[in-house]
């Protein structure tokens, strides 16, 4: 596998641990809000090969215990079971961030995953604003993941015009019965599309009123706000 960066460090990218984050180029998604456009539309290189990310992570060990792969979309890179295997043979506690339209790929990294983070962007209607053709998928790796015995969360970033109401309530219904759903303020800046660069967020109490609602639905509702 190759990556676009490393942050050797992050106290907020795993849950009660201590992480270094590992960043794969390309998504099988485009959207608007992204932040991480660069990687996404353009990946350029330098790229860190897996030899030399092997050898940073070993020598990270006596300050992190666990490695989150995050994106751009970790899935579209057939390597990635194989990689996680080594990361879990090594020790580390893993983490993937996904998207969720890639299941099969997914089925085959549950075995060397601790823990997993499945964006739920929207409801599966407006996923067209995204980028993708269709959300079935999503709808399978969501039944896969609440049916499983790895831990999840569920995470919405609260997006103006992408996310509203009425999403809130479908997302709900679709997660129901989840341990846990995060929902994420949008910050706008360096976003992918222009219109969403001065796009102002939801105001905390929004984001609160949007938890009421999934609070019908599933077990824990996380802010991050």
């Amino acid at each position: 596998m190759k990556f676009s960066g490393l942050q050797k460090t992050s106290l907020i990218d795993y849950p009660n641990r201590v992480a270094a984050v590992l960043f794969t180029p390309g998504c099988n998604l485009r959207c608007p809000y992204c932040y991480n456009w660069r990687i996404v539309v353009d990946p350029k290189p330098p790229f860190l090969n897996e030899e030399t990310t092997l050898q940073i992570l070993e020598e990270r060990k006596k300050y992190v215990d666990a490695v989150v792969i995050t994106g751009g979309e970790p899935t579209i890179h057939k390597e990635l079971p194989r990689f996680l295997k080594k990361l879990k043979e090594r020790g580390f506690a893993v983490k993937l961030d996904t998207n969720g339209l890639n299941p099969l790929v997914l089925e085959e990294c549950l075995p060397h995953v601790d823990y997993v983070a499945l964006d739920l962007k929207t409801s599966p209607e407006k996923y067209n604003l995204l980028g993708a053709r269709e959300a079935e998928a999503l709808l399978k790796t969501i039944e896969m993941l609440k049916n499983g015995k790895v831990e999840y969360e569920f995470r919405t970033t609260v997006v103006p015009k992408i996310v509203e109401e009425a999403d809130i309530n479908r997302v709900g219904e679709i997660a129901k019965g989840a341990e846990n759903y995060a929902l994420q303020q949008f910050i706008p800046g360096d976003t992918l599309s222009e219109e969403y660069k001065n796009l102002k967020p939801y105001p905390p109490d929004k984001i609160a009123e949007f938890a009421e609602t999934l609070r019908k639905y599933v077990g824990n509702v996380i802010l991050r706000v």
